[in-house]
């Protein structure tokens, strides 16, 4: 897929993925700046940015920040929440900026074993020494939150098998040595804490629906269907006096320039 149709999926409910899914992925953005010891002076490109929320999560930490994102939506999002930020549209495949300038690259679920390009343009644009954080999803089948992603398996099975080939790197072994093919000392993965927590079954529905991969299966049964099936999916699984929460496998790793 050109990087240019990204936009589609992920861009077609931009305001509702940054407000109503991204901020729970908090847990994961300071847990990731914190491994790293992110700090004042630090220069930091986040790479597949989305809508910028681990940006401001940096900036707060004294980071000097630049971005980049395939979607045109979630980027107009980013410079809002980020405005003396340097963000910037494009493919993470071909970054424009040059080379050795970054400390550090982030990457939250934006590389995926089917973009090797993006590895390879981070440590380009690393000076020697820097460093790339990524977090990639561990077995959700297997999570106790994974029934949160069942929806998305409501796309056909071409696309439903695509999105396992993306997150294969967090098998074991794999991700760690497709980092090191790709120029990088990699230490051992490690888990990083995700969940996703929700009021009711209709926000869940909602905020699932404005993903890029829910997007894959709302082309083949509809966007109305889809959320009346994620809700009743969810229903089931209402607590009293609880949110709706799911906890979900996810992994990290952290590759040195060498």
């Amino acid at each position: 897929m050109s990087w240019q149709m990204v936009d589609e999926g992920w861009g077609r409910r931009a305001v509702e993925f940054s407000t109503l899914s991204e901020p729970a992925h908090c847990r994961e953005y300071v847990a990731m700046h914190h491994r790293l010891g992110i700090d004042d002076g630090d220069s930091l490109l986040d790479v597949a940015c989305g809508s910028g929320l681990a940006m401001e999560l940096a900036r707060l930490r004294g980071a000097v920040c630049s971005g980049i994102d395939a979607s045109t939506r979630l980027v107009a999002v980013a410079r809002d929440r980020n405005p003396d930020s340097d963000i910037r549209v494009g493919d993470m495949q071909s970054l424009p900026w040059d080379d050795n300038t970054f400390d550090v690259v982030t990457s939250f679920r934006g590389i995926w074993g089917t973009t090797p390009g993006a590895v390879t343009e981070a440590h380009r644009v690393l000076r020697p020494g820097g460093r790339l954080a990524m977090t990639v999803w561990g077995n959700v089948k297997r999570s106790p939150g994974g029934w949160m992603f069942a929806p998305l398996r409501w796309a056909t099975e071409e696309k439903v098998q695509h999105q396992a080939d993306m997150v294969s790197l967090g098998r074991p072994g794999v991700g760690e040595t497709f980092l090191a093919e790709h120029g990088f000392e990699v230490a051992e993965r490690f888990e990083i804490s995700f969940a996703l927590e929700f009021p009711d079954p209709e926000t869940y529905a909602r905020a699932l629906s404005a993903s890029g991969p829910a997007y894959e299966a709302i082309q083949g049964i509809g966007e109305t269907e889809f959320r009346a099936r994620a809700a009743a999916l969810a229903s089931e699984r209402l607590r009293d006096g609880l949110p709706l929460r799911g906890v979900i496998q996810l992994f990290g790793y952290i590759g040195t320039k060498r």
